[in-house]
């Protein structure tokens, strides 16, 4: 069973290691430049395509169970027309995102809290960063289902292809070229368009046999439809959940102060790296459950659960002890902005405690993924992020000031994990 989940884990854990460590590369490059104000920018403006991309999550997540349950039964057809819809889905939203870019940027920057400066920086990155999404959006759609057909290979290798192109391509037009902002948002823009390009070659070297299923049949398509469109519904405000969750957290630390919002973005990188990491078994999860779900295989089922709660109490156990003695040389390689090293190592002790107090929500996640349990999902994360960090952090700040976030962060995931896991006797039946 380990050898299982680790062949699953490892290449997920690669290939999402490239995530924060993309925006590690592009937080390094801004703050090594001659002001604060270009880190914070790169920061706000990923906010905003943290709510756009993390709004399409559900297209990962939802192609991932459903695809691997059909994997679990041996309906090839079924196989090819969930990646079908997915696309079709990716297509429409990002179309629309391109023709609404302008005021969707205009309405996310006068919601979001920062001084002028920052903003206006973060304008001309929102406005080239843009022209990612039908990319962006259309791989999510190829990394769950290529998820779902128990392949992890193929997400490794495009995600770390995107992602290794990006950076040299950021450092080219940063370091090189002169450009500052605008190039690390170019530089994301080639990477997606390059890792779609390589996701569509591995699909028809591997998978060429699903073409013969794809169809123009509205019928055909329709039968499926509704399941894959609940499910996706229901992950979708899951998502948004987060997304406010994450978005708050940074426009917030944008009111307290530029020095601040620099600090709280360098520390959410600790947390996101951890996530990022213990990931690689929640997609293992949603392989594995799928599957044996499918099968309707219950044994399997809890003893696969089992072994992946093993493993991710290890990594939270880990990652603390790296962060508790590791921390303050981390902040040091973000930036040389004194200030915001000195503002980041009030609150550090914050992010050592929060990969053992996270690490059974993200594999609870995994496997109410793979057994297409999303409303559970939905609730348990409205419920975490409404009374367990918004509502913390609305009495608290008056008192605890930035101290409030953090600790609405903590209490969030810690949340998240209890809830799913009060409710996994009721998914077990």
């Amino acid at each position: 069973m380990n050898k299982e989940i680790l062949r699953l884990a490892i290449p997920n854990i690669l290939t999402n290691l490239t995530v924060p460590l993309l925006g590690m590369v592009d937080l390094y490059l801004m703050g090594h430049l001659n002001s604060t104000l270009f880190m914070g920018a790169v920061a706000l403006g990923g906010v905003i395509f943290n709510f756009v991309y993390w709004g399409f999550a559900f297209l990962r997540m939802s192609m991932s169970g459903v695809a691997a349950q059909s994997f679990g039964r041996g309906n090839r057809q079924e196989m090819a027309l969930v990646l079908q819809r997915g696309l079709m889905v990716a297509f429409s939203g990002a179309a629309l995102l391109l023709m609404f870019q302008v005021p969707v940027g205009d309405f996310s920057f006068w919601l979001l809290e920062g001084s002028a400066e920052v903003k206006a920086i973060a304008r001309e990155y929102y406005f080239i960063r843009i022209w990612a999404a039908p990319a962006a959006i259309s791989l999510m759609v190829f990394y769950g289902w290529f998820l779902g057909m128990q392949n992890a290979f193929y997400p490794m290798l495009i995600s770390v292809s995107v992602n290794i192109l990006n950076v040299l391509s950021s450092v080219l037009f940063v370091r090189v070229m002169g450009l500052k902002a605008e190039g690390v948002a170019l530089g994301s823009v080639i990477g997606q368009y390059a890792g779609l390009i390589l996701a569509i070659i591995l699909f028809f070297r591997k998978y060429k046999w699903a073409w013969q299923f794809f169809t123009i049949r509205l019928e055909v398509l329709r039968q499926g439809f509704s399941k894959f469109m609940n499910v996706s519904g229901d992950i979708f405000i899951r998502t948004l959940s987060v997304i406010a969750v994450f978005t708050f957290f940074t426009s917030r630390s944008a009111g307290i102060g530029d020095d601040t919002l620099a600090a709280n973005s360098a520390l959410l990188q600790f947390a996101l790296l951890f996530s990022y990491f213990l990931d690689g078994f929640a997609f293992a999860a949603e392989a594995m459950v799928g599957r044996w779900f499918g099968a309707n295989d219950k044994s399997t089922l809890k003893k696969t659960i089992g072994f992946l709660f093993y493993w991710g109490f290890g990594m939270g156990a880990l990652f603390t002890v790296l962060y508790a003695i590791a921390g303050d040389q981390l902040l040091h390689f973000f930036t040389d902005q004194q200030e915001v090293v000195d503002r980041g190592s009030d609150f550090l002790w914050w992010v050592i405690f929060l990969p053992l107090v996270s690490f059974p929500s993200y594999i609870w996640d995994g496997v109410y993924i793979g057994a297409t349990a999303s409303v559970p999902m939905r609730n348990s994360m409205v419920i975490a992020a409404g009374c367990f960090f918004f509502l913390p952090f609305f009495v608290l700040f008056p008192y605890m000031g930035n101290h409030a976030l953090w600790l609405g962060m903590l209490l969030f995931m810690l949340a998240r994990g209890i809830i799913l896991t009060l409710l996994f006797p009721r998914l077990l039946k």
